[in-house]
């Protein structure tokens, strides 16, 4: 029997059905996302225009005391230092402060800049797609409906080659211990994985977030990388801070998919300095 499109994360019509939603976050964590809608008002004020959840907590797939709290907020204007500095404060209090999550982080953008033209199969997909309403207007209903094509998978992973010279710095940079380098692994792992997956998304024609289901669709289209991308996706949800493993996917894996990449999909359009 064929595989009907609501089964790969699309629509009746094929386009990428929004994947989270405010019902599906699990028990456990609701008091801690009351606990962000109610404080993102008082941290930013009239500036800010909308606020939403992503990730696992969502998507209804989070684990106790595993997961993290991931934030993106829509504000009228450009986002400062001091803003960013807030939002990390944000979610490091709520982190204290409830159990069930481990960690997290606070994205920060003017509605300007998820609204532009440059952006809309990028961060405008990620806000349409990924992302789950939590306070104000949607800023979906300003933007397209989305298909898993080519110019997707250029404009959302298709800059890695440019990724890598900073990851390398990041290693570098990093503390020689187990510890220091765990976080490392686990952004690393997750980010190769997704990016693997964006690589065969227009052939496997589909949307999904989790890394074990990314893998295999792209082990079907690359079986000779297909274990180190698996072993990526173990190690995105139970990482270890193993320096050969950051070697590899900086000298491996991170090169060689950058270049497919490239020659497959094209390169990302150039972002101006400053707005990484």
């Amino acid at each position: 029997m064929a595989e009907t499109p609501h089964r790969r994360g699309l629509d009746a019509q094929g386009h990428i059905a929004r994947e989270g939603s405010l019902a599906r976050v699990p028990d456990g964590f609701r008091p801690v996302v009351a606990a962000a809608r109610d404080r993102l008002p008082d941290l930013f004020g009239p500036r800010l225009h909308s606020a939403y959840l992503y990730g696992s907590i969502p998507r209804g797939t989070a684990r106790v005391g595993r997961s993290d709290l991931d934030l993106l907020v829509a504000l009228h204007d450009e986002p400062t230092e001091a803003d960013r500095a807030g939002g990390r404060a944000l979610v490091e209090a709520l982190d204290k402060e409830f159990p069930q999550i481990d960690g997290g982080g606070t994205l920060l953008y003017s509605r300007a800049r998820l609204l532009s033209d440059l952006e809309t199969h990028d961060l405008g997909f990620f806000v349409a797609c990924l992302c789950t309403p939590l306070l104000g207007d949607d800023l979906a209903e300003h933007l397209p409906r989305y298909r898993p094509d080519s110019l997707l998978a250029r404009e959302t992973n298709g800059d890695l080659a440019l990724l890598l010279p900073r990851w390398r710095e990041r290693v570098a940079g990093a503390a020689d211990t187990e510890e220091a380098r765990r976080p490392l692994v686990r952004f690393m792992s997750r980010h190769l994985v997704r990016t693997a997956f964006t690589l065969v998304m227009p052939r496997w024609n589909g949307w999904t977030s989790d890394l074990f289901e990314m893998a295999e669709a792209f082990a079907g289209c690359y079986p000779a990388r297909a274990a180190q991308v698996r072993a990526a996706a173990v190690r995105g949800y139970e990482p270890a801070g193993d320096p050969t493993v950051l070697r590899s996917y900086l000298d491996d894996l991170g090169p060689w998919l950058a270049g497919e990449y490239a020659r497959v999909h094209g390169v990302k359009a150039a972002r101006p300095t400053g707005t990484g």
